[in-house]
């Protein structure tokens, strides 16, 4: 005999809950007609009742009407690991999704501390590169000064270059330098232009 349209309804979830002690447990309740399956998955992948991962453990008790699934982790889930509870049945599916964090992590000062070191190592390696590109900039202006310097101290002991400041200097005897002081008058009268 067939059931009557109106007693008919879409899986539901009326119920969830998660809890922490030793254990991660978290508990699902769903109602439909006919009787909701309950599905766990965990990042996507079917968690079945009769799990052989010790890790996981999955207990379900169905009342007509009633679902309800319970999964406990004993070890703390991975960063950011999706935990799904899914009820399902002809009429409908309804499912809750949780996203998982562990209590302590590690994980965030590992995370920071690598990326602090990459920092340190990624600005080292472009201080030098820019410093390696413009030493050329920096160099033109100090060989120029450099060679300059060179150049004058090349001419300066140059036999010929000697010769001719030694010439010109015993030709031409010093003169002994005589200034001449001239009054300036105080009376200056000025007149104006016709």
């Amino acid at each position: 005999m067939a059931v009557p349209l109106l007693q008919l309804a879409p899986a539901r979830l009326l119920y969830s809950s998660c809890s922490l002690e030793k254990t991660l447990q978290c508990s699902c309740s769903f109602h439909g007609i006919p009787t909701p399956s309950v599905q766990w998955l965990m990042d996507s992948v079917p968690v079945g009742v009769n799990n052989t991962d010790s890790r996981l453990q999955v207990t379900s008790i169905i009342i007509a009407p009633w679902a309800n699934s319970t999964i406990s982790l004993t070890e703390q889930p991975k960063m950011s690991t999706s935990l799904l509870c899914k009820g399902k049945n002809q009429n409908g599916t309804h499912a809750l999704s949780i996203l998982l964090m562990p209590r302590k992590s590690s994980f965030l000062p590992t995370m920071f501390m690598k990326g602090l070191i990459q920092g340190v190592v990624y600005g080292a390696i472009t201080t030098a590169v820019l410093f390696l590109c413009l030493i050329p900039l920096i160099m033109k202006p100090i060989r120029m000064k450099l060679a300059k310097k060179i150049t004058a101290v090349k001419t300066e002991k140059s036999p010929k270059v000697r010769a001719s400041q030694e010439s010109k200097m015993s030709l031409k005897p010093k003169e002994q330098e005589k200034s001449t002081i001239t009054p300036i008058s105080e009376n200056w009268i000025l007149h104006p232009l016709p």
